[in-house]
């Protein structure tokens, strides 16, 4: 006859809660500063040491690493988001394409994960940026800031273009980042 453990008190269950949702925080966490260092190329050990937990840990709570990148990629963006709309809030429109742009390349330098989803844009939140810098793009365009025949698509490749090359080449450098900005805005103008 084998004996069963006896269930957890109750007063047990919510302290073991509570600590897997504080481990599932640090590893958040850890992972949110391991990527922007390191973009895709950081790893769930590096995250599991920055977190003080081990690699398991980091796997009960994000099954794969591209499912902690995507989930860091989402509340990055969101974050971005956020702080491009607050900086065109109160804006002329005719200049919110080029504070838009200026900021987003600011925040890019920064943060190596963003710049590397951005410069793919693969996910739909990255989309989604390009989708509102498109529409600001075209305000610009009808205030003859930006030259009329620049497509999305234009837009794209030299923004792209310029965010992948910098993360290619690990640049960290805010004043260069602000410097291609603004090469990128001279070169949709009129």
């Amino acid at each position: 006859m084998s004996v069963r453990p006896s269930p957890p008190a109750r007063s047990e269950v919510p302290s073991r809660r509570a600590d897997a949702r504080r481990n599932h925080e640090r590893v958040f966490e850890a992972a949110l500063e391991v990527f922007q260092e390191h973009g895709l190329q950081g790893t769930v050990p590096q995250i599991a040491a920055r977190a003080g937990v081990g690699k398991a840990t980091v796997y009960r709570s994000y099954p794969s690493k591209e499912d902690l990148v995507e989930a860091a990629v989402q509340h990055r963006l969101a974050e971005l988001r956020r702080r491009l709309a607050s900086a065109v809030t109160g804006v002329e429109p005719r200049e919110a394409f080029g504070t838009y742009a200026l900021r987003l390349f600011e925040s890019l330098a920064r943060d190596r994960l963003l710049s590397e989803a951005l410069a793919g844009a693969e996910s739909s939140d990255a989309v989604g940026l390009l989708q509102w810098l498109t529409e600001l793009l075209e305000e610009a365009k009808a205030a003859a800031l930006v030259r009329p025949d620049v497509t999305v698509l234009d837009l794209r490749v030299v923004l792209c273009g310029v965010v992948l090359q910098l993360a290619t080449f690990a640049e960290r450098d805010s004043a260069l980042w602000r410097r291609y900005a603004r090469l990128t805005l001279q070169a949709l103008r009129p």
